[in-house]
């Protein structure tokens, strides 16, 4: 089997490759810039990772991995638009290099370009991975809208809290395990298992990223610090917090987080205070730790190899101590 390494390589090889048109200008140029960007390819990767602990021809799987990592683009220029951030990956983003007309547009051709890669895939069960694709991207839209919501709302409980993150950021990556293994023609139940071991793996990093951005180093994260806060996002410490506090603890820590006369630092400082005092970090760590637990039963689950397994279980665990 390839190493992740190996298999970023040729993810980042044939990202380097796609030809773009030249007109009409300012379409594509923005395009190029988000995928030459970097970021870590987690979701490609694990695509090709979970074809390749069925079969060893990874490149027939590439055009659906491709898809999944333009579209996931394509979602993040909308989401920083709509968020208002202003950097991505320690460089401007889309709508501030350029604007916000550019950035729904290059990132609604991105949609299409994802949709023209799947179509490239060659298997038996194409017809299969594109229903899963389709399913996927509505998930993540319902995803986003509850994400929405949740900004107006001061009684989000965890349980909806981790149902909106499962389909805003954990659908995908199951997607991408599924897709390889569908790719591969493994039986149903390897490949579910395949999904609900990504989707666990996705709700443990979409948690450790909430963490990362009140306690991670700006320098390494990528973005300002406090992000979430700034923008009076619900994430799960901040859900946690609340339902820790009394009546009048709660009134003080929305006021502080929706005061818009407040110094953004100074507010990020204050929640973060309150998160120390609560033991929220830890108990947000724990949290991580129970979901990357089921995902290790959901992967023993399948009828890979034990070298698959690890091979899998070991590309996992380098996203739990993640630092961006």
């Amino acid at each position: 089997m390839k190493t992740p390494e190996q298999l970023l390589s040729i993810v980042e090889k044939t990202l380097g490759e796609i030809a773009y048109p030249v007109v009409p200008p300012g379409l594509y140029e923005p395009i190029s810039y988000t995928l030459q960007g970097g970021g870590k390819r987690i979701r490609p990767v694990l695509a090709l990772m979970c074809y390749n602990a069925f079969c060893q021809d990874v490149e027939k799987v590439l055009p659906a991995a491709l898809a999944i990592e333009i579209y996931h683009n394509h979602t993040l220029l909308h989401d920083d638009l709509m968020d208002h951030a202003e950097v991505r990956r320690s460089r401007p983003t889309v709508h501030v290099k350029w604007d916000a007309n550019t950035a729904i547009l290059s990132g609604d051709t991105m949609l299409i370009m994802a949709c023209r890669f799947m179509q490239q895939t060659d298997a038996v069960r194409k017809s299969e991975m594109m229903d899963l694709f389709i399913r996927t991207m509505d998930e993540i839209c319902q995803g986003q809208q509850y994400d929405m919501n949740f900004e107006n709302r001061a009684d989000v409980t965890e349980t909806e809290y981790i149902e909106m993150i499962r389909l805003k950021t954990s659908v995908l990556l199951g997607c991408a395990a599924k897709m390889g293994a569908l790719c591969a023609n493994a039986s149903e139940t390897d490949a579910q298992a395949l999904y609900d071991f990504a989707m666990n793996v996705g709700l443990a990093f979409q948690l450790r990223d909430d963490y990362l951005d009140v306690y991670g180093d700006p320098e390494v994260f990528g973005k300002a610090i406090g992000g979430d806060i700034r923008c009076g996002k619900k994430t799960f410490l901040l859900i946690r917090a609340l339902g820790k506090m009394n009546d009048e603890g709660r009134a003080r820590m929305l006021q502080t987080l929706h005061n818009a006369n407040l110094d953004p630092d100074e507010k990020v400082n204050a929640i973060r205070a309150i998160y120390d005092e609560l033991s929220i970090d830890k108990e947000c760590q724990e949290a991580i730790e129970a979901f990357y637990n089921k995902a290790k039963e959901n992967l023993e689950q399948t009828s890979l190899s034990a070298e698959a397994k690890d091979y899998l279980w070991s590309f996992a665990q380098t996203l739990l101590n993640r630092q961006k």
